[in-house]
Protein backbone atom coordinates (compact mmCIF):
# COMPACT_ATOMS: atom_id res chain seq x y z
CA UNK A 1 0.00 0.00 0.00
CA UNK A 2 1.24 3.31 -0.96
CA UNK A 3 1.15 5.45 2.52
CA UNK A 4 1.39 8.51 0.48
CA UNK A 5 -1.97 8.19 -1.34
CA UNK A 6 -5.17 9.56 -0.08
CA UNK A 7 -8.24 7.19 0.17
CA UNK A 8 -10.30 6.67 -2.90
CA UNK A 9 -11.96 9.99 -3.30
CA UNK A 10 -10.25 12.14 -0.73
CA UNK A 11 -7.83 14.98 -1.55
CA UNK A 12 -4.40 14.96 0.65
CA UNK A 13 -3.15 18.72 1.43
CA UNK A 14 -0.33 20.03 0.51
CA UNK A 15 2.82 19.30 1.61
CA UNK A 16 4.81 21.96 3.51
CA UNK A 17 8.53 23.12 2.03
CA UNK A 18 11.58 22.66 4.48
CA UNK A 19 12.99 26.04 5.84
CA UNK A 20 16.60 25.18 4.88
CA UNK A 21 18.61 22.19 4.32
CA UNK A 22 20.58 22.88 7.30
CA UNK A 23 22.75 19.63 6.58
CA UNK A 24 23.90 21.49 3.45
CA UNK A 25 24.78 24.55 5.11
CA UNK A 26 26.54 22.85 8.15
CA UNK A 27 28.20 20.23 6.75
CA UNK A 28 30.61 19.86 9.70
CA UNK A 29 27.92 19.96 12.54
CA UNK A 30 25.62 17.28 10.61
CA UNK A 31 28.94 14.39 9.67
CA UNK A 32 29.79 15.09 13.79
CA UNK A 33 26.04 14.39 14.12
CA UNK A 34 26.72 11.50 12.39
CA UNK A 35 29.64 10.10 14.19
CA UNK A 36 27.58 10.68 17.24
CA UNK A 37 24.71 8.37 16.29
CA UNK A 38 27.08 5.57 14.86
CA UNK A 39 29.25 6.07 18.29
CA UNK A 40 25.86 5.51 20.39
CA UNK A 41 25.09 2.48 18.30
CA UNK A 42 27.98 0.21 19.60
CA UNK A 43 27.08 -2.37 21.88
CA UNK A 44 22.99 -1.93 22.19
CA UNK A 45 20.52 -3.98 20.41
CA UNK A 46 19.14 -2.38 16.87
CA UNK A 47 15.35 -3.03 17.83
CA UNK A 48 15.53 -1.47 21.32
CA UNK A 49 17.44 1.64 19.50
CA UNK A 50 14.10 1.84 16.95
CA UNK A 51 12.13 2.17 19.78
CA UNK A 52 13.66 5.15 21.08
CA UNK A 53 13.89 6.98 18.20
CA UNK A 54 10.34 6.32 17.62
CA UNK A 55 9.51 7.32 21.03
CA UNK A 56 11.37 10.36 21.40
CA UNK A 57 10.36 11.20 18.17
CA UNK A 58 6.85 10.86 18.89
CA UNK A 59 7.26 12.85 22.60
CA UNK A 60 9.06 15.52 20.23
CA UNK A 61 6.27 15.70 17.71
CA UNK A 62 9.22 14.89 14.84
CA UNK A 63 7.03 13.51 11.49
CA UNK A 64 10.49 13.19 9.26
CA UNK A 65 12.50 11.45 12.12
CA UNK A 66 8.98 9.27 12.84
CA UNK A 67 8.42 8.54 9.09
CA UNK A 68 12.15 7.24 9.19
CA UNK A 69 12.54 5.71 12.21
CA UNK A 70 9.40 3.59 11.99
CA UNK A 71 10.33 2.67 8.20
CA UNK A 72 13.76 1.55 9.36
CA UNK A 73 12.15 -0.49 12.00
CA UNK A 74 9.76 -1.94 10.03
CA UNK A 75 12.63 -2.96 7.37
CA UNK A 76 14.41 -4.06 10.07
CA UNK A 77 11.79 -6.68 11.02
CA UNK A 78 10.20 -4.76 14.20
CA UNK A 79 6.05 -5.69 14.05
CA UNK A 80 3.73 -2.91 12.89
CA UNK A 81 2.07 -3.68 16.30
CA UNK A 82 5.02 -2.80 18.89
CA UNK A 83 5.00 0.72 16.76
CA UNK A 84 1.25 1.72 17.00
CA UNK A 85 1.60 0.79 20.65
CA UNK A 86 4.57 2.64 21.60
CA UNK A 87 2.59 5.61 22.11
CA UNK A 88 0.54 3.87 25.01
CA UNK A 89 3.39 1.78 26.12
CA UNK A 90 2.03 2.05 29.70
CA UNK A 91 -1.28 0.23 28.47
CA UNK A 92 0.63 -2.27 26.27
CA UNK A 93 3.69 -3.21 28.08
CA UNK A 94 3.18 -6.85 27.52
CA UNK A 95 4.13 -6.29 23.95
CA UNK A 96 7.73 -4.97 25.01
CA UNK A 97 10.43 -6.83 27.05
CA UNK A 98 11.75 -5.65 30.59
CA UNK A 99 14.98 -3.82 28.84
CA UNK A 100 12.92 -2.10 26.24
CA UNK A 101 10.22 -0.63 28.97
CA UNK A 102 13.55 0.34 30.59
CA UNK A 103 15.13 2.31 27.52
CA UNK A 104 11.66 3.64 26.44
CA UNK A 105 11.17 5.10 30.09
CA UNK A 106 14.31 6.97 29.91
CA UNK A 107 13.95 8.02 26.75
CA UNK A 108 10.73 9.33 27.58
CA UNK A 109 12.39 10.89 31.05
CA UNK A 110 15.44 12.51 29.24
CA UNK A 111 13.00 14.03 26.44
CA UNK A 112 10.45 15.64 28.41
CA UNK A 113 13.07 17.62 30.83
CA UNK A 114 10.52 20.08 31.49
CA UNK A 115 8.58 17.78 33.96
CA UNK A 116 12.02 18.00 36.35
CA UNK A 117 15.24 15.91 36.31
CA UNK A 118 15.45 12.08 35.60
CA UNK A 119 13.14 10.68 38.48
CA UNK A 120 16.02 8.09 40.49
CA UNK A 121 13.33 5.39 39.88
CA UNK A 122 13.37 5.66 36.11
CA UNK A 123 17.40 5.52 36.13
CA UNK A 124 17.43 2.77 38.45
CA UNK A 125 15.23 0.61 36.57
CA UNK A 126 17.51 1.21 33.44
CA UNK A 127 20.49 0.93 35.32
CA UNK A 128 19.27 -2.67 36.09
CA UNK A 129 19.27 -3.48 32.99
CA UNK A 130 21.77 -2.04 31.52
CA UNK A 131 25.08 -2.54 32.44
CA UNK A 132 26.85 0.75 33.15
CA UNK A 133 28.87 1.11 29.41
CA UNK A 134 25.28 0.37 28.00
CA UNK A 135 23.41 2.88 29.84
CA UNK A 136 26.04 5.79 29.20
CA UNK A 137 25.42 4.44 25.48
CA UNK A 138 21.97 4.22 25.59
CA UNK A 139 22.04 8.03 26.96
CA UNK A 140 23.83 9.35 24.19
CA UNK A 141 21.72 7.62 21.96
CA UNK A 142 18.26 9.38 23.63
CA UNK A 143 20.46 12.80 23.63
CA UNK A 144 21.36 12.11 20.34
CA UNK A 145 17.87 11.47 18.83
CA UNK A 146 16.60 14.25 20.58
CA UNK A 147 18.77 16.74 19.08
CA UNK A 148 18.12 15.04 15.06
CA UNK A 149 14.38 15.91 16.17
CA UNK A 150 15.40 19.54 17.15
CA UNK A 151 16.88 20.04 13.71
CA UNK A 152 13.65 17.97 12.05
CA UNK A 153 11.54 20.18 13.59
CA UNK A 154 13.21 23.69 13.59
CA UNK A 155 14.03 23.21 10.11
CA UNK A 156 10.55 21.53 9.24
CA UNK A 157 11.72 18.00 7.30
CA UNK A 158 9.43 16.68 4.82
CA UNK A 159 8.07 13.52 6.31
CA UNK A 160 6.76 10.64 3.27
CA UNK A 161 9.67 10.69 1.42
CA UNK A 162 12.12 8.48 3.35
CA UNK A 163 12.73 5.01 1.77
CA UNK A 164 15.32 2.59 4.52
CA UNK A 165 18.42 0.99 2.80
CA UNK A 166 18.15 -2.08 1.20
Amino acid sequence: MDTNTAPEGATRLAEHSPRLDWAKLAPEAFKAMVRLDTAARQGLEPALLDLVKIRASQLNHCAFCLDMHSKDALAAGETAARIIQLDAWHESKHFYTAREIAAIELTEAITVLTDGFVPDEVYARAANEFDDGELARLIVAITTINAWNRFGVSTRLVPGHYSPAS
